[in-house]
């Protein structure tokens, strides 16, 4: 590494933290508004910028160009149904979460059901958050920073000591904006990494088709039609990773859970200074969402064209920038990596303190807690879990790889069976308590069952889509022979203006129409090759 790589990237990361520094100055932390949701004043552009950082992390850039490599364009369907489920979000989910007034998701699950439902699903957003979340994203995060900079050969150690130093490194420095600088110093520092990420993001695969046309990027555009047209079929086979077909099943669901009811993702939106804010923000990152397989999907299908099909697919994207990226941007895009690791680590860290202070200390170690005392126990409890999660996070090397995969399957355990209590609740008046937790039990039990167990030859995303029908209907019935006493009332309580942005509906409309020709263009263009 470069005497000048170095200092690029030490100055974006400067840059970042002066930044942040800047517009967090004076800031109320010291209560539970102030620290856990920014003061309820975020606006459109940081509230975008936060989502889109949270959700690519070096798992995404890795794992999907990896499927570009070995497959096609089809993962890009994970992208475009997010565009889809944040207009969702927007019309459906925030207006009822603004006007009710809701700090934590599962605030509503107690209004709605009981205080018993919303302890059990805020435990499941914490393991979720800090077993299956945060170390896997510190883990991923050190295998990109080794693979393109090769920092075990840099330091002369092992591989696994390179993981503890870029672990504690980039842990370290999440937790700092977390901990003491509460949701408007993530978000903030979100929003300027999530600039740095797009742009550094479409760096790579413009340069990477520049070196694939001698100097062209059209010529680089032409030889992948020409030689791999198959890779830009949006369409896909039904045995790759994210079959077509899956749309119109489970992954809107999961679509819908990670933005709509993911504590993680929602507290930016929570943070808004009104609803039209909120939404214009949910309807900005849908819109760029439109962009990200061109930055993650893309360069895996670069790097097939240029390396040819001996390479381990999860090294297609690390091998790509090593090859393309120009010494003095090797810092910047150093940057830029730690800065989606750190956006994903330090919103995880902030949201599991949330929950567990709101939600947890608050009601039953220390009901008493003042706002002060939960936002100085609260970081005390952020320094735990950082260190927790960092500590974890390299020994995933050890353990077998089927581990880790497992670690993602789990994800399925939580996702959907808490979506479709919430979206149950929002749409029947008479479903009782009881119909929750049943449907929680069944889904787990029946998710683990098919995963782990009982091998259905079915898709995971058709299962989820299967059990959540189910699930509903179970809810229904319970709600017919045992309803509740009386109907349930969305009692309306915001502190910020819940009026529609004017333009939600044609903005949203716009967003629909460009990913049907994003999918009849691909597919057609595969189709001809």
């Amino acid at each position: 590494m470069s005497f000048i790589t170095i200092i690029s990237f030490l100055f974006f990361m400067g840059l970042v933290a002066l930044i942040s520094y800047f517009y967090t100055r004076g800031e109320n932390l010291h209560t539970t508004e102030g620290y856990y949701l920014a003061g309820r004043g975020l606006s459109a552009w940081v509230i975008a910028g936060s989502l889109l950082l949270t959700n690519l992390s070096t798992e995404q850039l890795i794992g999907l160009s990896a499927e570009g490599y070995q497959f096609s364009l089809s993962s890009m369907a994970f992208e475009v149904i997010a565009a889809i489920a944040l207009i969702i979000v927007a019309i459906f989910f925030l207006p009822r979460y603004l006007k009710g007034n809701i700090i934590t998701i599962p605030d509503f699950l107690a209004d709605r059901y009981d205080e018993q439902t919303k302890q059990i699903v805020t435990i499941l957003f914490l393991l979720g958050y800090i077993t299956n979340l945060m170390p896997p994203v510190l883990y991923t995060g050190a295998i990109a920073f080794n693979g393109i900079f090769n920092i075990d050969e840099i330091l002369g150690v092992s591989r696994l000591t390179a993981f503890w130093i870029i672990s504690i490194t980039v842990g370290g420095i999440g937790a700092i904006y977390a901990i003491f600088g509460g949701l408007k110093a993530v978000a903030i520092s979100d929003t300027v990494n999530a600039v740095g990420l797009f742009i550094g993001g479409l760096l790579i695969p413009i340069l990477g088709l520049a070196v694939l046309g001698d100097g062209s990027v059209l010529e680089g555009i032409t030889t992948i039609i020409n030689d791999t047209p198959d890779k830009l079929n949006a369409i896909g086979s039904s045995a790759e990773p994210v079959p077509f077909s899956t749309l119109f099943t489970g992954l809107l669901l999961i679509g819908l859970f990670y933005w709509g009811t993911n504590q993680l993702v929602m507290q930016r939106a929570l943070a808004a200074k009104s609803l039209k804010e909120g939404q214009k923000g949910l309807l900005l990152a849908a819109a760029f969402k439109l962009f990200t397989p061109i930055i993650i999907i893309l360069p895996g299908i670069i790097a097939f064209n240029i390396f040819g099909p001996e390479l381990i697919p999860e090294d297609a994207y690390p091998r790509l920038v090593e090859h393309v990226l120009p010494s003095p941007l090797l810092g910047f895009f150093a940057a830029v990596l730690a800065g989606a690791v750190l956006s994903t680590f330090n919103s995880a860290l902030n949201s599991s303190v949330t929950l567990f202070m709101l939600n947890v200390y608050k009601p039953y170690i220390n009901p008493n807690a003042t706002q002060a005392t939960l936002v100085r126990k609260g970081k005390y409890i952020g320094t735990g879990i950082a260190l927790f999660a960092i500590i974890v996070a390299p020994l995933i090397a050890l353990v077998p790889e089927g581990f880790f995969v497992y670690l993602q399957t789990v994800n399925g355990l939580y996702n959907v069976p808490i979506l479709t209590i919430i979206i149950v609740g929002y749409l029947t008046k008479r479903v009782p308590t009881i119909a929750a937790k049943i449907s929680l039990a069944v889904f787990i039990f029946a998710y683990a069952l098919t995963q782990l167990v009982w091998d259905f030859g079915l898709h995971y995303i058709h299962i989820l889509g299967i059990l959540f029908v189910i699930c509903v209907a179970l809810m229904l019935i319970i709600g017919k022979i045992r309803p509740r006493e009386t109907e349930f009332v969305l009692k309306e309580n915001n502190s910020v203006d819940v009026t529609n942005w004017k333009y939600l509906y044609p903005f949203s409309l716009a967003i629909i129409a460009s990913i049907l020709l994003i999918y009849i263009f691909f597919s057609k263009l595969g189709i001809a090759g």
